[in-house]
């Protein structure tokens, strides 16, 4: 594969690497918006419905934040909220469905939360922090911070609303049904832009 012409800076996100910056780059910018609002939506697709919890495990976080990484925090952001905008339309959410399905209302926070986190691992990543395994790791944690902070929130609140939960079973339900059990499969994607960024930039710096 030929690399783009261009002069890398420390603020260069991973697509200007792969892809230049070049004349036509509104067109280029709506491509990999495009682009990567499909790769969301086939992600949120690989869903495992826990019969505990109202918040279906998917692999569209793990999306959300390397589209951040990659694009940076403005086209990273805007490509999730495309992603959102979508749901209005079309079956885009997890198990094919949009914000008019009642489980939406449910994960609305988490939702959310993924502007917030594509927008944080992207500036993150203009700082740089994607080129190392440690500084790439910091930057999921934040972004699933991003994604945790909203999603339980709203959860929470989504349950004192539909329920009469005293404070101490409502703080350990959301806990577990909205944190807890995402645990492995966050520190397993974690794992794996550990291992991808550093490796794919030391590629492009092989290769430009």
């Amino acid at each position: 594969m030929m690399m783009a012409s261009l002069t890398l800076t420390p603020s260069s996100t991973l697509a200007e690497a792969v892809f230049g910056k070049t004349e036509n780059s509104l067109l280029r910018s709506l491509m990999l918006i495009v682009a990567g609002s499909a790769l969301i939506a086939l992600s949120a697709q690989l869903a495992i419905r826990l019969p505990f919890s109202p918040v279906p495990v998917t692999g569209q976080t793990f999306a959300v934040l390397i589209i951040g990484m990659a694009y940076g925090s403005r086209l990273g952001s805007l490509t999730v909220l495309a992603y959102l905008l979508e749901g209005l339309f079309l079956p885009v959410f997890a198990e094919a469905r949009t914000w008019f399905h009642p489980f939406t209302l449910w994960t609305a926070g988490y939702l959310i939360g993924f502007v917030f986190a594509a927008f944080a691992t992207g500036w993150l990543a203009e700082k740089g922090w994607d080129r190392h395994a440690l500084t790439t790791a910091l930057a999921m944690l934040i972004g699933n911070l991003a994604i945790y902070i909203p999603g339980m929130l709203w959860l929470a609140t989504m349950y004192v609303t539909n329920t009469e939960m005293a404070l101490v079973p409502l703080a350990l339900t959301v806990f577990i049904k909205g944190f807890s059990v995402f645990l492995v499969g966050d520190i397993a994607k974690l794992v794996l832009a550990v291992l991808a960024f550093p490796a794919v930039w030391k590629w492009v710096a092989r290769n430009r």
